[in-house]
């Protein structure tokens, strides 16, 4: 089976004018609740190394110093207020507060922190189009206290940032493997300006977009969709040897099972009328169901889904087989 080459992208795309705009949503939503920075200022409590009692680096310090380098980065754009989500609350109360009934706690009494925060600045006049979708650049990054040692004693920290762009149509994410430092090790907040300003000199946003637009000139055919659906749910089950030279899959059932579903439903990025599918609806139904992934492994995912789609692509593009579609 191979992939067929589609030599008229435009009649596979649906037109901006019909596209249905879900304002509400947000770039990951599952198992995150959204906050402000001044909640993350005044409301939560900064974990300590326990055997040196040295604060961490907080949540609000993070996001904050990362919107102060987008604006001098992007001096002259307009750069919107971080949107900020939030997952695995830990809960405590002050001492004086021991021993009394929860449902009699006082605000005040309460303290709270979130063990992991994800974040997303959005420049909306710095605009691109691909596919007829229109897509603004944006600069964000992920935190997780569960992967610092807070039981040893202060070291460097480790963040997540990225760049690339939001799909207006949708709020999905489409970051490339050059636009997402996996892990930087920071010992003070001050060290991540250097980071982030490498980040962007090194991110090639032409190169980014022009695979994006390639996208959309490949499409696989119903039975070809259905072939793929069935070898991604294989590949978890591969063992270690079979899996050798095979490209990875990191959504799980649950996410192809969305993956599936929007083939049928989606508003945007649905199935054609003779059940084809190109590479770019396929692409924002992976990065679509990725939105379900909890804050530490979103990002990733995300940009394993777009090279997945880059992979297909490819593979028709240079004659090379793939597993997924052979």
């Amino acid at each position: 089976m191979e992939l067929i080459a589609n030599t008229q992208p435009e009649t596979m795309i649906h037109d901006t004018s019909k596209v249905i705009n879900k304002t509400s949503s947000s770039f990951i939503e599952a198992n995150t609740k959204q906050v402000n920075l001044d909640h993350l200022k005044n409301d939560c409590i900064i974990p300590v190394f326990a055997k040196d009692n040295e604060s961490t680096i907080s949540h609000y310090q993070f996001i904050d110093e990362t919107y102060k380098v987008a604006q001098k980065l992007f001096n002259g754009n307009i750069i919107n207020e971080p949107e900020i989500r939030v997952s695995h609350q830990i809960k405590g109360r002050i001492p004086t507060a021991i021993g009394k009934p929860a449902k009699e706690l006082e605000e005040h009494e309460k303290t709270t922190y979130y063990e992991r925060v994800a974040f997303l600045i959005e420049l909306p006049d710095v605009i691109e189009t691909v596919n007829r979708n229109m897509l603004t650049l944006s600069i964000g990054g992920v935190r997780s206290l569960s992967q610092e040692n807070l039981y040893s004693k202060k070291s460097l920290e480790k963040f997540k940032v990225f760049i690339g762009f939001k799909n207006k149509v949708c709020t999905n994410l489409c970051v490339s493997t050059d636009g997402f430092k996996h892990e930087i090790r920071i010992s003070s907040i001050l060290d991540l300006e250097n980071q982030i300003e490498s980040l962007v000199k090194g991110y090639n946003r032409e190169k980014h977009l022009g695979n994006m637009e390639k996208m959309s000139k490949y499409q696989l055919t119903q039975e070809q969709f259905a072939h793929f659906i069935g070898k991604a749910r294989m590949y978890q089950h591969l063992n270690k040897q079979e899996k050798q030279g095979v490209f990875p899959i990191l959504l799980n059932d649950s996410q192809i099972n969305n993956v599936v579903k929007d083939y049928y439903n989606c508003d945007n990025f649905n199935r054609n009328v003779d059940g084809s599918i190109n590479l770019w609806r396929l692409y924002n139904l992976f990065t679509e169901a990725n939105k379900s992934s909890y804050i530490d492994s979103n990002i990733e995912r995300n940009l394993h889904s777009y090279d997945l789609a880059n992979h297909l692509a490819n593979s028709l593009e240079n004659g090379a087989n793939s597993w997924y579609v052979d």
